[in-house]
């Protein structure tokens, strides 16, 4: 299965762009994109940006990602508060 992440294009500069995806700044290949600009989204995959996006596929991809990868509440809680999910064989060392 093949995962592709939707981003925000924050900068193109030649055949690259610095794209925004959930706060993470990565560089990726723009080659396959024409008249790619800055506030575009776009779907990476392996590191290109291989399609344009709307602002509507930019919320239900991220949509379908919450779904998929729902976010732990409690687990995020313990992390915060130093109990994370230890085995206690390990955390009483």
């Amino acid at each position: 299965m093949c995962v592709g992440l939707s981003a925000k294009v924050v900068r193109v500069k030649d055949k690259t762009a610095i794209v925004d995806a959930g706060g993470a700044k990565r560089e990726v290949s723009a080659e396959l994109l024409r008249g790619l600009e800055p506030g575009d989204y776009v779907m990476v995959h392996a590191g290109a940006a291989i399609a344009k996006i709307t602002d509507d596929d930019e919320d239900e991809a991220n949509g379908v990602l919450d779904s998929i990868l729902p976010i732990d509440d409690e687990a995020d809680s313990n992390e915060k508060n130093g109990s994370a999910n230890i085995p206690d064989t390990i955390a009483s060392r």
